[in-house]
Formats: structure tokens, C-alpha cells, sequence
């Protein structure tokens, strides 16, 4: 992908967020793979991920220096890493996106609300909250639906995007069809496949059927698993314009051979 092309899909899925937050039409979120990845487009649409309970401020660093060298889209850390994250990557480009209720879900809305909040307060730019995945099974749908709002306005509020982890290993293909509509509906701005700490991570079926429901409305981030050039090709082709790997390096250095 050209540079000058890269640079009008960002443009463009930016712009479309914003309007998104305001109020304003969805969001155009599918992005066409090319034939060929460059790997700063590669990069742009990567979250360098670091979630292990046990990542040390050592690991966090490095994350964060290597999201600087290659230009990824943000590094994902824990909450309690969020402000280290933010102090590193300031002047860099580089967004911090953090997690809430993570990894669960199962935490009530107010206090999914006030880590979101607490996050953008000290540098976060992004939130990645997990669903409350039992409720969703329980057929607590109205609950879900103001769990997510509730989460949505403390981002919005803060400039901030949010994304919701359906857990897709763990729902019926119609729970995950009724959870990616319920995350839209409530003001989320993308759907995401998984923690990464369940059952399984994405897959190409899952990203495929959350982009199918969402449509243009909303992004889709698909993470867990995803360790190669080849997985990340195929979750952008399945309709993924975002995706989380703790592999990025790896999957840019491919990109260069």
C-alpha cells in the first residue's frame, strides 16, 4: 500500500470515529488488503499487546520503544501500566490503549466506567472493555446494552475510543451476532474478538461474521493468536481493520522479506 494511500484510509477511519463519538454517521471501517503489505501499513493497523499478569516495567519499555521504531497503531498494557506507557510514547504518535473489566468482564458497569476513566486521565487513547459475557447468556440484554453505554461515555467523554471483547469462544453464533448489535447500538466503536486468555483466540469465521453484522458501522479488532504475517493477512481479508499481537515484530520483519 503506498504511503500517500495509507495515509487517506487513516484519514478517513479517523474522521469517521470522531463522527462517530459526536453523534454523527458511522463509522466506514472495512479496509481493503491489498496484494502486497508494506510494512508501515501493517504496522498502522497493529496494537502491540503485552496483557500477562506477570509483564514487568522492563517488558512494558521495550513495548513501548519498539511501538515507537515501527510506528504500530498503540501498545496495549494493563491499567497499571497505562501512565508508564503514556510518558514513554508522548511526542512519539503512538496511542496507549488499555483494558477494562479485563478479562472476565464480569466487574459492574461503574467500576468498568471509572477504569476507563481513570486510564484516559494518565494517557490512554483507547479501551478495550470485555463484555459481560454471562449476563449476555443470562439474556440480560438490557444490562449489557448499559454496560457498554455506560463504558462508552466515560471514553467518549475523555476523547478516547472504545472497543468490546465479545469473547467470541464462549457464544453461540447468534449470541455473538446479538453482542456485536447490543456493543453498536451502546456507542462502542469497534467489536474485538477475544482476550486471548479463554478458550481461543480470533478467528477468520468470528471476524468474518462481526464484520457481517456490523457492516460499516463500527470497526472490528480481531486478537488472540495471531502470530504470523499470514494470520494477520487473513483477519484484515475477513473484514479485521485492527489487530492485536504480542507477535508484531515479528509479523512487520516478515513483511520486509
Amino acid at each position: 500500500m503506498e504511503q500517500v494511500e495509507l495515509k487517506r484510509l487513516a484519514a478517513e477511519i479517523g474522521e469517521a470515529i470522531l463522527k462517530r463519538m459526536a453523534g454523527g454517521e458511522a463509522a466506514p471501517a472495512v479496509v481493503k488488503a491489498p496484494q502486497r503489505w508494506t510494512p508501515r501499513a501493517i504496522a498502522a493497523m497493529i496494537d502491540h499487546t503485552i496483557l500477562r499478569a506477570d509483564a514487568t516495567e522492563t517488558e512494558v519499555r521495550k513495548l513501548c520503544e519498539e511501538a515507537a521504531e515501527h510506528k504500530f497503531a498503540s501498545v496495549c498494557v494493563n491499567p497499571w501500566w497505562a501512565a508508564a506507557a503514556a510518558a514513554e510514547l508522548r511526542g512519539t504518535g503512538v496511542k496507549v490503549c488499555t483494558v477494562a473489566g479485563f478479562p472476565l468482564g464480569m466487574t459492574p458497569s461503574k467500576v468498568k466506567a471509572e477504569e476507563a476513566a481513570q486510564a484516559i486521565r494518565v494517557g490512554a487513547g483507547e479501551v478495550d472493555m470485555v463484555m459481560a459475557v454471562g449476563a449476555l447468556k443470562s439474556g440480560q440484554l438490557a444490562q449489557v446494552r448499559a454496560d457498554v453505554a455506560a463504558v462508552a461515555e466515560a471514553c467518549h467523554q475523555g476523547g478516547a475510543i472504545l472497543k468490546v471483547i465479545i469473547e467470541a469462544c464462549l457464544l453461540t453464533k447468534d449470541e455473538k451476532e446479538t453482542a456485536c448489535k447490543l456493543s453498536v447500538e451502546a456507542g462502542a466503536d469497534f467489536v474485538k474478538t477475544s482476550t486471548g486468555f479463554s478458550k481461543y483466540g480470533a478467528t477468520v469465521e468470528d471476524v468474518d461474521l462481526m464484520r457481517r453484522v456490523v457492516g460499516p458501522s463500527a470497526g472490528v479488532k480481531a486478537a488472540g493468536g495471531i502470530r504470523t504475517l499470514e494470520d494477520f493477512e487473513a483477519m484484515v481479508r475477513a473484514g479485521a481493520n485492527r489487530v492485536g499481537a504480542s507477535a508484531s515484530v515479528k509479523i512487520v520483519e516478515a513483511a520486509h522479506r
